[in-house]
């Protein structure tokens, strides 16, 4: 380990982190270009084959960017995309940043690191950064975004500059250092370890756009949300955010171990779809997608009263028609990703005859990202976190996200060196209740 690295382990002080050098290299999860054909036509793309774990160039940072010593990190699912070079290899993505200008071409390189959530503490800051100071906790929003276009002011989400860090730009959480805009920094919950709190801004601001932001469901008290994958690391969110609403929480999951989860999270009905055949088709056949509804119709109408005025979609292919078909008349479809594939099927005139809307939403914008996580700091919403892996072991945790056996979130510790450090108030921390912020024990792979 370097010498600025040990110094941050050993909590020195911002001026004696600012005196000694940065490193030329560091240790990063990544995927390589000469990779990209490695797994053909196989049916089973298996991530723990295509991630490397190694060292990798320091970059130059940009003025308005911080080095960022990354304690913990989490595997989203853009992970496993990335990983699986699907939909497109993410090299593309690069290599067309790349020649948008100068600080953009140190992106294009043959190597990817990846990552799009990091908890850490800023080591050095660009010329142009004025609101953080070296010495900072800090969490990183998921999106880059362009300050100097119009939009961004508007929303940063509609802006044709954003791209998911880590995903669509190099230098991601999944290392020992990552490159931030000073525009990504989040104030890093104190009461949290660094761990839990990594676990946190990717899906706990993506679900809150989706559902309490003006931009997405506008979710009001007394609203009944259909929770697809709602043990995942979005649903878990998506069920505290809809109980913390006032919301009525339905969570669709596929076993009994994770309908025991959605129980403990107060999730006010739990659907097991294993039981029922739910989701398990490629949702293009009409006869059972309405079948598949009528099932879950009648299981919400009977239990709850009524149809859901929200459905919160994230799994795509697989269970989108059904969520056309059981949302109720004038009800919001809310989507932000297919992980069980892009092409949708559903009977357009249950969308028209019954004025129902679709919403697409991506990530979130810093102000929704520093409310979310304002609900986090208050110890209303919860990191849920059950497995934390080394970054060494970064194929493993990743291979249980692509398979989908895991349930909230997965951790990854990068420069901690075991879980549990980082909390800076722990008065705090012991007034929200350690069985709250640590309801299902964290196995720890480390």
């Amino acid at each position: 380990m370097d010498a600025l690295a040990e110094a941050v382990l050993a909590e020195a002080a911002a001026d004696e982190l600012e005196k000694l050098p940065v490193p030329t290299e560091y240790l990063a999860a990544h995927t390589r270009v000469e990779d990209i054909g490695m797994f053909g036509d196989a049916e089973d793309k298996d991530v723990r084959k295509s991630l490397r774990v190694g060292r990798v160039p320091m970059p130059e940072l940009a003025p308005d960017e911080v080095l960022v010593a990354v304690m913990a990190s989490s595997v989203n699912y853009n992970t496993v995309w990335s990983a699986t070079f699907e939909p497109v290899p993410t090299f593309a993505f690069l290599k067309s940043y790349g020649r948008t200008g100068p600080w953009e071409k140190r992106h294009d390189q043959p190597y990817h690191v990846l990552g799009s959530d990091a908890a850490g503490v800023v080591v050095r800051k660009g010329v142009g950064v004025r609101r953080w100071k070296i010495g900072d906790h800090v969490l990183a929003s998921p999106i880059q975004v362009d300050d100097q276009e119009a939009v961004t002011h508007a929303d940063g989400m509609l802006g044709e500059g954003q791209k998911a860090w880590g995903y669509e730009t190099n230098f991601g959480g999944l290392a020992h250092y990552a490159i931030v805009r000073s525009s990504q920094l989040i104030p890093k919950p104190a009461h949290l370890t660094w761990e839990e709190a990594a676990s946190t801004p990717a899906c706990a601001g993506t679900a809150y756009r989706m559902l309490v932001s003006d931009r997405g469901a506008r979710m009001k008290q007394g609203d009944i949300v259909l929770i697809w994958g709602a043990a995942g690391g979005l649903g878990v969110h998506a069920v505290q955010l809809v109980k913390n609403g006032g919301g009525i929480a339905v969570g669709v999951v596929g076993s009994e171990e994770k309908a025991r989860v959605l129980r403990d999270l107060g999730c006010d009905l739990v659907i097991n779809r294993s039981e029922l055949g739910i989701g398990d088709t490629d949702g293009h056949d009409p006869a059972q997608v309405i079948e598949a509804g009528k099932k879950i119709g009648k299981i919400i109408r009977r239990e709850i009263g009524e149809d859901p005025h929200i459905v919160f979609e994230y799994t795509g292919q697989s269970t989108f028609g059904i969520s056309m078909f059981v949302v109720r008349r004038g009800g919001t479809v809310v989507t932000c990703g297919s992980s069980t594939g892009y092409r949708h099927q559903y009977d357009n005139r249950y969308l028209w005859m019954k004025l129902k809307r679709v919403i697409g939403s991506h990530a979130a914008n810093l102000a929704e990202q520093w409310e979310s996580n304002r609900l986090i700091d208050m110890g209303r919403v919860m990191p849920v976190l059950s497995a934390v892996h080394p970054l060494e072991g970064i194929g493993e945790a990743a291979r249980d996200v692509q398979n989908n056996t895991h349930i909230g979130k997965i951790g990854v510790l990068c420069l901690a060196p075991k879980t549990g450090l980082g909390v800076t108030d722990r008065a705090k921390r012991d007034r929200i209740g350690e069985d709250r912020i640590n309801s299902m024990g964290v196995t720890s792979h480390v």
